[in-house]
């Protein structure tokens, strides 16, 4: 039984304003004596950012650090990188046990141990259709249709009522591979009453429902059939039905499969050890590319996203080791570009045309279908749950904007705009944000996780625009120069408009500055620092147009 002091909230510190960093807290009791959940850990990248040097991002979890001894565990809906690729690394922070599926296990273990030092993290498995309670929750693994292997929704039951968390999830009657999301299954929680439904907003804006990945299937059998050549099809690495379904094609045809990249290699290596793969004759390594005829392989590869460093942009470039094609090869891009990377995925396009290489994207062909549910399919998963509370999660501001609109349109009594960091109360009482707590980003730079607040993000970025003067200066204890200044300009212009050396100016500059200070500030050097900083940058502004970071050391000789 509940208490009346005992209330439920679900407090989002990742996902919701972004599409990614998906972290959600469900927190249950009296506000001073809150048990928790965490409900997936993951990541986002650094490019859609503009933070040079940064790769990866996470959500910023100092609130349930500070509150971890109050943390039961963590539940991963499934095992794609937006929703489990901060774990290994936040883990320690946490330190509660993870509960995920097999497949979801296996991805974790090979990315541990891919990392040095990476902990050895507290996993402990979970079968699909699965109940498990914990403190006041009870917590039902409910399987949904996605792109990736055992994707599971969250039947989160407490004393004050039942959550459905979707995670990431569609309808698809015919998967190829994987689960249903089931009528039968939502319908009897709708039936027991769904308090609230937290649900997947990525494709809100989009009309109808989404094809099946059988229908890809088939079309993708059809593309390498008619090819005379090579086939190399690139996709997201996690999605194990896509790679099962061009292997089924290529045999069909006689060809033989060659994997490359290392996230594919892991991927089908976790994919063979659940039984996704059985069937299949073994694929071959990279190193027999070279000796298959053209007419009888199929290459599936990493990169499908731009990655300068995946298999696909170095075979581009021709600076793969094993891998090379030749103009009248088929490439075929099995999938859609996230937001921010359509440069670089264009350039990568742009690059194989120019050698004559055939290129097949979903602008022509169906070769690619979204993991997410459209507007057709949100309806029924509306008039499925019948939920009191809605709140869109899984989105940036105009798919959560839109999806609140929608989900008011189906008729839903409340409807809560959250965004990372508000907590919201779902019970007792009507829904409503009742407070705030710090949420935000981390960022991974080099070995090290560094905060949003750090002065070397914004210093990187203006480095990268404008470059950086640095000049070193030896002064003896009589305000007299000892030599010339040392001068050095990284990332400036060589010559100004008129062809002048930019550093033969910013030399004078500093020259002249020098011989104007008085001797008595010239003893100063804080005072000579500071007059040569503020010098150097005028000038360079006056000749160029911007002002660089401009660093002074003056040594006392």
């Amino acid at each position: 039984m509940a208490s009346h002091q005992d209330e439920l909230v679900f407090l989002p510190l990742g996902g919701l304003g972004e599409i990614g960093m998906n972290a959600a807290l469900y927190g249950f009791g009296p506000e001073a004596e809150r048990q928790w959940i965490l409900v997936d850990c993951g990541m986002g990248f650094g490019g859609e950012e503009n933070l040079p040097g940064i790769d990866l991002v996470y959500p910023d979890l100092r609130f349930i650090e500070e509150e971890r001894h109050n943390l039961l565990g963590i539940f991963i809906t499934h095992a794609h990188e937006d929703h489990i690729g901060a774990l290994v690394e936040m883990w320690p922070r946490l330190r509660a046990p993870v509960y995920a599926t097999k497949f979801a296990i296996g991805l974790l273990e090979t990315r541990r141990l891919s990392e040095a030092d990476a902990p050895k993290v507290d996993l402990n498995e979970i079968v699909p259709g699965q109940r498990l309670k914990l403190g006041p929750f009870d917590i039902e693994y409910v399987p949904v249709a996605h792109s990736i292997p055992e994707s599971n929704a969250l039947a989160i039951r407490t004393p004050q009522g039942l959550v459905v968390h979707t995670g990431d999830w569609k309808l698809d009657n015919t998967p190829y591979l994987g689960s249903l999301t089931s009528e039968e299954a939502f319908r009897a929680l709708g039936d027991e009453g769904v308090l609230a439904l937290i649900c997947d907003s990525t494709n809100v804006v989009r009309e109808g429902t989404s094809p099946s990945e059988s229908d890809v299937a088939r079309n993708l059998a059809q593309l390498i059939k008619d090819s005379p050549h090579r086939v190399a099809v690139t996709t997201f690495a996690s999605n194990v039905a896509r790679i099962r379904s061009i292997a089924e094609a290529a045999r069909e045809c006689g060809r033989d499969v060659v994997v490359v990249g290392r996230a594919m290699d892991r991927v089908v290596d976790v994919a063979k050890e659940c039984g996704y793969l059985e069937g299949l004759p073994e694929f071959r390594s990279t190193e027999n590319f070279g000796y298959i005829p053209r007419d009888k392989i199929v290459a599936i590869l990493t990169g499908s996203q731009g990655e300068p460093r995946a298999a696909l942009a170095r075979i581009a470039q021709d600076e793969h080791p094993d891998i090379a094609l030749s103009a009248g090869d088929r490439v075929i891009f099995s999938s859609r570009a996230i937001p921010g990377n359509e440069k670089g995925v264009g350039s990568i396009i742009n690059s194989l045309i120019e050698q004559g290489i055939e290129v097949i994207t979903d602008r022509t062909e169906l070769v690619h279908v979204s993991g997410h549910p459209r507007r057709g399919e949100l309806e029924q998963m509306y008039r499925w749950t019948r939920p009191r509370i809605a709140i869109p999660a899984h989105g940036e501001p105009l798919h959560l904007s839109e999806h609140a609109k929608f989900a008011r349109a189906q008729g839903v009594p409340e409807v809560v705009r959250a965004k990372n960091g508000t907590v919201v109360r779902l019970a007792p009482g009507p829904a409503e944000i009742v407070d705030n707590v710090p949420a935000g980003r981390l960022y991974r730079d080099g070995n090290i996780v560094i905060g949003a607040g750090e002065r070397a993000l914004p210093e990187r970025r203006k480095l990268a625009f404008a470059g950086i003067v640095t000049v070193a200066i030896a002064i003896d204890d009589r305000g007299e120069l000892v030599g010339d200044p040392v001068i050095d300009a990284m990332g400036l212009p060589d010559k100004n408009r008129e062809g002048r050396d930019l550093t033969d100016i910013i030399a004078d500059t500093v020259g002249d500055l020098l011989d104007s200070l008085p001797k008595g500030k010239r003893r100063d050097p804080d005072a000579v620092e500071n007059a040569v900083h503020r010098a150097v940058r005028a000038a360079v502004n006056q000749e160029w147009g911007k002002k660089p970071a401009c660093h002074v050391l003056v040594i006392e000789a």
